[in-house]
């Protein structure tokens, strides 16, 4: 006869929510859901979970030097939209990895960030010092607003309200004709910064290499802290976390913020990296793009959102050089993921121990 534990299942980073009740206990294996709804137990190397990202970090910081001696300049920029959308993803697989919060309008945070930066550059003030934390606080203030309100939903109520808000501030910004409407505005010139000039690609594209890997290493502290851990257990089991007294409303709705926060700074670095800005960057399929991009990387993995980010622009630039239709390729290749990698790219290398 089979017994069954009051305890519900092992987080997907490997967090048991005995770690929540009590911070002292050891962290379990790391375990996910086959397909039979069975927990399986799988564990990742060390050389997957240290060597490999850094030694694609090296890679990165190496990258702008490599490049010009093989004529590839040209993808010194387009690495750095890579990175600009791996921050955007990793905000999102935040709050839906760890949260279980599938937001359906993230990309709203988003484009409110390079708005910003626009609006601001426009006026004449293009101080990143200044620029740049007001797209946070700004994008923050918004998830702030929408999570008050959505938040109290769940399920599928929860995902059309985060999109029925998403769609409302983008069709704000559409009318917003003294900035360009449906048109999008251009930025005449990078934000400044003292002792870096972002008009060089090579000085932005460290800037953003630095700053996506800070927000990926703080999401990673986070995770593991006790605030993460409160957050992974209110997405197995909501009630329960509630019976023991803990804030669960107060405590996702911290996390949206901080993910919508993240998606602004995003959007602040895309903004100068387009030098343009346009009302598309909030549309509803900007935010299933990001969801997307998730779950091909893979949903609660450190690095899904980056893994995902990666692959589909890659895929993206080189099917573009021989389709008009490369949306199809990009479909087929989701099924194929959800089909026989349902962790995502990044999960291929979590080997199972039991």
């Amino acid at each position: 006869m089979t017994t069954h534990s009051n305890a519900p299942s092992d987080y997907r980073d490997g967090t048991n929510v005995a770690a929540v009740v009590s911070p002292g206990t050891a962290p379990e294996p790391k375990s996910h859901t086959d397909g039979l709804g069975h927990t399986v137990a799988s564990t990742a190397p060390r050389w997957v979970t240290f060597w490999l990202p850094l030694g694609c970090l090296l890679l990165l910081v190496l990258f702008p030097v490599i490049a010009p001696l093989f004529d590839l300049g040209f993808y010194v920029s387009f690495v750095r939209r890579v990175l600009i959308y791996a921050l955007a993803a990793s905000s999102l697989n935040f709050i839906l990895g760890y949260g279980g919060m599938v937001a359906l309008g993230h990309a709203a945070f988003f484009g409110a960030g390079a708005y910003v930066v626009a609006i601001l550059s426009a006026q004449g003030y293009s101080q990143a010092l200044v620029a740049w934390p007001l797209a946070m606080l700004v994008a923050g203030v918004l998830a702030l607003l929408i999570g008050a309100i959505s938040l109290r939903t769940r399920g599928v109520y929860f995902i059309m309200i985060t999109l029925a808000f998403a769609q409302m501030v983008f069709y704000l910004f559409i009318s917003l004709r003294e900035y360009g409407g449906e048109d999008g505005i251009n930025l005449a010139a990078p934000s400044v910064l003292p002792a870096l000039k972002l008009s060089s690609d090579t000085q932005f594209y460290y800037l953003v290499l630095g700053i996506v890997t800070a927000s990926l290493w703080l999401m990673h502290r986070m995770v593991n802290a006790r605030f993460g851990r409160a957050l992974q257990g209110i997405r197995e089991n909501e009630a329960r976390m509630h019976a023991l007294g803990y804030p669960v409303l107060r405590i996702k709705l911290v996390a949206f913020v901080f993910a919508g926060a993240l998606a602004g700074l995003a959007g602040a670095l895309l903004a100068n990296h387009n030098l343009f800005v346009s009302p598309s960057l909030m549309h509803w399929t900007a935010s299933a793009n990001l969801i997307i991009m998730v779950i091909v990387g893979g949903i609660g993995l450190r690095f899904g959102g980056v893994v995902g980010a990666a692959v589909m622009l890659l895929l993206e630039e080189f099917l573009r050089l021989y389709t008009d239709y490369w949306h199809l390729p990009l479909g087929v290749l989701l099924l194929i993921i959800v089909l026989f990698a349902p962790r995502g790219l990044a999960g291929i290398f979590l080997r199972r121990t039991t």
